[in-house]
């Protein structure tokens, strides 16, 4: 049994070792029909994964224990970022939230993984990134998520 522990923490260990030690190599996506672009680490997220509603693309890890998504979609209501989050219906117990006139950012836990969505609203749209990574390697990936959030622009 301690073995099979000690073994869960080492893997644990190195794989948000391997989110932080290595050198990240980081890439500005842009939607060119929106005019939406942020900054993503394409050494981590280096598999396409399909493509969202709206404009964007799905990336994912070699491992698939982490997924990032790059969307905008029309504001078809021109909600508010408040209005248009409570129509989304989020979960009640999310962990960090805040709204602005321009922006929300949500972030909580379900199951093993923590989530992060940040959509800006501009020009008739509103320019998403979804972000789902291991709550195990949060502290690694929390300087990675601050840089993709803060780098999505629209027009």
């Amino acid at each position: 049994m301690k073995a099979t522990v000690l073994a869960i923490v080492i893997s644990v260990a190195v794989s948000a070792a391997s989110v932080s030690a290595q050198p990240i190599t980081w890439t500005t996506y842009r939607i060119p029909q929106t005019g939406t672009s942020v900054a993503f680490p394409s050494s981590i997220f280096t598999e396409e994964a399909g493509r969202p509603d709206g404009y964007g693309q799905r990336f994912r890890t070699a491992d698939g224990r982490a997924d990032l998504t790059i969307q905008a979609a029309p504001n078809v209501g021109n909600d508010s970022p408040a209005a248009f989050l409570a129509k989304k219906g989020p979960p009640p117990r999310i962990q960090y939230r805040r709204v602005t006139p321009r922006f929300f950012a949500v972030s909580s836990y379900k199951g093993d993984k923590v989530w992060y969505d940040r959509c800006n609203f501009s020009g008739g749209l509103v320019h998403c990134v979804l972000i789902n990574y291991p709550a195990s390697e949060e502290r690694a990936w929390d300087g990675i998520v601050t840089r993709i959030s803060l780098s999505l622009h629209g027009e």
